[in-house]
């Protein structure tokens, strides 16, 4: 994943409403969320629910299909994989990465996104 993406990603995500909105759309996997199940979870208007989601999706990390009269939205778990992955890349190289007292943890693969 090339830098600029990368920085794309992480601007979008770091705002409140829309780290919110990606994660329900994490939870909610392949099946993704409607707009308007978005705004009721949020309890945000819907313009302001369309512009945080255009920004999702203009960072590639949401996609969106019309499904009959409905536009879901989904998670890019693609994306969201390519961009842990770059973050984690050079992980554990030379050092620990962990401090000595947090509890090691197995990672579980029941998530709706296989992580």
């Amino acid at each position: 994943m090339e830098e600029k993406h990368v920085v794309r990603s992480l601007a979008a995500l770091a705002q409140t409403h829309r780290l919110k909105v990606f994660r329900l759309l994490v939870v909610a996997g392949p099946q993704g969320l409607t707009p308007g199940a978005l705004a009721e979870a949020l309890a945000l208007p819907a313009a302001t629910l369309s512009f945080h989601l255009k920004e999702l999706t203009h960072a590639g990390l949401v996609s969106q299909e019309r499904v009959s009269r409905n536009v879901v939205y989904r998670a890019a778990f693609e994306h969201m994989h390519e961009l842990l992955a770059f973050l984690t890349e050079n992980c554990c190289e030379g050092e620990a990465c962990m401090p000595s007292n947090a509890p090691v943890t197995a990672p579980t693969t029941s998530s709706a996104c296989g992580c």
